[in-house]
């Protein structure tokens, strides 16, 4: 990647009083950041029209012989909601020996008549070395105008690298947030758009961690947290302890249904003893994570809940809205399918349509005793690595298109097991109707071989995680209630899924329209 900047700053000031060059600060907001950021692929505001970058708070890092700068920038935009990020920047002189990446250059400096270089400060060792050491040392340190940032120690972080020497490197991927590890034992993310209130996952998994002996997932080692009076905690960044894996489930599951394909390529249907264990064993792990996010006796933010009228009215109306947004697309572009399969599908979904409004509404007055809990929240084939032996889950974060606050939201961990399902639904489907072997063969024999293995993984995996469980359990009432909050999470997940095909994958749509036709035959069951 080239230098995102070309211009140069330059200060009298050392770089430890940097904070109080105004005239420094003004350029870097107007001459330096805009044109970096927009280089980075952590900044989400690349396609709005930007109007102003500003560095609300700026507070001191101490490094070895120097300070690094935590800036928290406000990006405004000619339309809708201004967003908050996270850049640490540090000045490598030109005496270091150093050498930074060029994605992590932001300007050229000359300050207190020293040439060097401003850089995103994860790239610089010396950042890196202090975030670590004051995590393992659960050192706080306190801005005298804007609070303190706290650094928070966990389980997962050995006594015996505490006070140890630790190698650290910036990982090269790159993604919404940033990362680097430590001895490739410890894996810290640092968080760069802000929200005003601590990020879910890091409720999570050190809610898990520290309370559970839950250890299918990378243990919590560490927290970073903006503290002020008055004001909510900010998460800036979470450390956890790597882990070693082979792939992501999905992968694995694509791998395993190739064997699949062979075998109804020669007229055989056969599925592998070992994918039943590996699908029972997934299901075992899903449920001890409930398990363990299961706590009547902690505070608010974890305690279980009832299905009060809020949440009635929040999953009613969040559904409702999507079938609708959903039905008005669908119509938009039914002329543009042409498969003959999907165009079925499309109208049955259609006409179905007030049929499943009747039933989005059953949320709002059944009775309802099973409870609510934190849940995942993003649950699927992707969110989990395969071990040599077993499974990690991954990614706590919550669904991305929903608002923070909404991703702390309580809700039946069957909605977890509804998102898992809908992930084997599209694998199955993915595989079947891309593979090239299965071209030559009838659709709907495709369709009827990909909706045998699809039902019979989900009866495996639905009887090995209630089973985990047992009977009764205060999070599952009765098969009943089990039974009708599958087809409102179900529903509510193929319906989300239905929108991004039709926009950018239209040859996909007919997996999540399979999706909410099962879900229809269902309904139409109940209603007999």
């Amino acid at each position: 990647m080239k230098k995102a900047n070309t211009t140069s700053l330059s200060s009298k000031a050392a770089w430890s009083d940097i904070q109080n060059d105004k005239d420094l600060l003004k350029d870097f907001e107007i001459s330096v950041l805009p044109p970096y950021m927009n280089t980075c692929r952590w900044f989400a505001g690349k396609a709005r029209l930007q109007e102003k970058f500003t560095i609300k708070f700026s507070m001191e890092i101490p490094i070895r012989d120097s300070i690094a700068l935590l800036f928290i920038v406000e990006v405004k935009y000619a339309d809708g909601e201004s967003e908050t990020y996270l850049l640490p920047v540090s000045f490598i002189d030109s005496t270091n020996s150093q050498e930074i990446s060029p994605k992590g250059i932001i300007t050229l400096a000359y300050i207190n008549e020293k040439r060097g270089l401003v850089v995103d400060a994860i790239y610089d060792e010396r950042f890196q070395q202090a975030l670590f050491h004051h995590l393992a040392h659960a050192e706080d340190i306190v801005q005298q105008e804007h609070g303190k940032v706290e650094f928070n120690r966990g389980k997962g972080l050995s006594g015996e690298d505490i006070n140890a020497s630790i190698s650290s490197r910036v990982l090269p991927v790159d993604s919404s947030n940033s990362a680097m590890t430590f001895n490739d034992k410890y894996f810290l993310k640092l968080y760069r758009k802000l929200f005003e209130e601590t990020n879910p996952e890091v409720d999570m998994v050190e809610f898990i961690t520290e309370n559970s002996d839950f250890a299918y997932i990378p243990a919590f080692a560490g927290s970073v947290v903006w503290k002020r009076d008055g004001k909510p905690d900010i998460t800036l960044g979470m450390m956890q302890r790597m882990v070693e894996n082979k792939a992501d489930s999905w992968v694995q599951t694509g791998e395993q249904l190739n064997s699949f394909v062979d075998a109804f390529t020669d007229k055989t249907f056969a599925i592998k003893e070992e994918v039943f264990e590996q699908v029972e064993l997934l299901a075992q792990r899903t449920a001890e994570m409930h398990l363990a996010l299961f706590a009547p006796e902690a505070d608010a933010m974890f305690a279980p809940e009832q299905f009060n009228d809020d949440y009635r009215q929040f999953i009613h109306k969040r559904l409702s809205d999507l079938l609708e947004r959903r039905y008005n697309l669908l119509i938009d572009n039914y002329t543009k399918i042409f498969d003959p399969v999907t165009q079925k599908l499309a109208w049955d979904f259609m006409e179905a349509k007030e049929l499943i409004d009747e039933f989005a509404k059953d949320i709002l007055t059944r009775e309802i005793d099973s409870q609510r809990i934190r849940i995942h929240g993003d649950y699927h084939l992707g969110q989990v690595l395969a071990t040599q032996n077993d499974y990690i889950i991954i990614d706590f974060e919550g669904e991305p298109e929903s608002s923070i606050t909404d991703r702390k939201i309580k809700h039946s961990p069957l909605k977890d097991v509804a998102g898992m399902i809908r992930s084997y639904h599209y694998a199955i489907s993915a595989k079947m109707f891309n593979d090239p072997d299965t071209a030559k063969f009838d659709p709907i024999r495709v369709q009827t071989a990909a909706d045998r293995w699809y039902k019979l993984i989900q009866q495996t995996y639905m009887e090995k995680y209630l089973d985990t469980f047992g009977n009764p359990h205060p999070l599952f009432k009765n098969n009943n209630e089990i039974n009708f909050l599958m087809l409102i999470y179900l529903l509510e997940k193929a319906v989300y899924e239905l929108g991004y095909e039709i926009s950018y994958r239209p040859d996909w749509v007919k997996i999540p329209l399979k999706g909410i036709v099962n879900v229809i035959r269902e309904i139409e069951k109940l209603r007999m």
